[in-house]
């Protein structure tokens, strides 16, 4: 129950509390009580005093300070930058509201451009938050779990990843499939390296392990660097023996993160809305014409989103949270991740098959939290 709606029973009942006889004083204390939580000594004295004033909505002395004039500037300004937070719009403005205003875009006079650069980044955020609710699409969640080889495949959450050196990337389905889920519709993998930020998008015409290994393929052909471990969520397009066979042959260390946690992949869904969302939208895509302009798209602006500003909240995060967490905590039989070539670490790594031989990884437990 509400502040107000606690007040509003205290103005019906204190009346009738008074004029009660002791009997039915108790009575109505007892449902003064059990409605409101109040400790008893509390509720008496409220029901005894005089009857207070209604409550009333909190009146605010001062009137607005920035106006629609400068909101729709801010608005404006926000979507060029691709929707950026305020910190890391806030020190870009001058130089942006010069640009639009360069080409045509913003009209301001001096007092709405002198409100606009004197932002702070949280009233920024706060004048912004109508625009963003109304932007902010929700799409359907198409993954199934793949229960087959959850006990193969060790597990390793989003704190575990300390690695400095490129090449280990998180993947992620992000589904085109508008507010429907039936038929067949389009794909985008998304691969980011923890280390870099580096992020590559592959379109896929249906999900399965084929598509997802074609693509594997091409990405490896795009990176700058060798792509040397891959964690996916617990989908049944990454869990099965294809792809864990693809990945002992090129010697890629695979792990999965923890079922319905996307914390542990928070690098690479950072990534699904800075960029697949607000490139791609949540519309829905089928069919080879659209799959041969989404892959021109992602190749149109493959280098633009290396150039964006550096998202560092999940890195942020994960620094915080590195002390307090594991790393990887494989099933009985999981396979250890493959050490990598010129690693100290290597000499401690064992073959593929043998639990529990990976540096970082704990011991062996009978029963995985996420096994079926």
């Amino acid at each position: 129950m509400s502040f107000r709606a606690k007040r509003e029973l205290l103005l019906q009942i204190s009346a009738r509390y008074q004029a009660a006889s002791h009997h039915q004083k108790s009575l109505i204390l007892d449902e003064f009580i059990a409605a409101t939580g109040y400790a008893r000594k509390y509720a008496i004295r409220l029901l005894t005093r005089p009857t207070p004033p209604p409550v009333t909505a909190i009146a605010r002395p001062r009137a607005r300070r920035y106006g629609l004039d400068v909101q729709e500037a801010l608005r404006v300004a926000w979507a060029a930058a691709n929707g950026i937070c305020g910190k890391r719009l806030v020190p870009f403005l001058p130089e942006l509201v010069a640009s639009l205003e360069r080409h045509g875009h913003l009209q301001l006079t001096d007092a709405v451009r002198a409100q606009l650069l004197m932002l702070s980044p949280a009233t920024a955020d706060r004048l912004l938050r109508s625009a963003r609710e109304a932007q902010a699409p929700r799409s359907l969640a198409t993954t199934k779990p793949g229960a087959l080889l959850k006990r193969q495949i060790p597990i390793r959450t989003f704190a575990g990843w300390d690695e400095a050196q490129p090449g280990f990337v998180e993947a992620d389905l992000v589904a085109h499939c508008g507010q429907r889920a039936e038929g067949a519709f389009l794909y985008t993998l998304v691969l980011t390296d923890v280390a870099t930020g580096w992020t590559e998008c592959l379109p896929l015409l249906h999900r399965g392990q084929h598509a997802v290994i074609q693509a594997l393929d091409r990405a490896r052909q795009l990176l700058p660097f060798p792509l040397l471990g891959l964690d996916t969520d617990n989908g049944g397009e990454f869990l099965n023996e294809e792809l864990l066979a693809y990945c002992r042959r090129a010697r890629i260390t695979f792990t999965r993160g923890r079922a319905y946690r996307k914390n542990d992949q928070c690098f690479v869904e950072q990534k699904n809305g800075v960029i697949v969302r607000q490139l791609v939208g949540y519309d829905r895509f089928e069919g080879e014409a659209a799959y041969r302009q989404l892959a021109e798209v992602y190749r149109a602006v493959r280098f633009y989103i290396k150039l964006l500003p550096a998202v560092d909240e999940a890195a942020g995060e994960a620094a915080r949270r590195q002390p307090h967490a594991t790393t990887l905590r494989p099933g009985a039989d999981a396979v250890s991740p493959t050490p990598r070539a010129g690693s100290a670490r290597a000499g401690n790594a064992g073959a593929a098959g043998s639990p529990g031989s990976h540096p970082r990884s704990r011991p062996a437990v009978a029963a995985d939290r996420d096994a079926p």
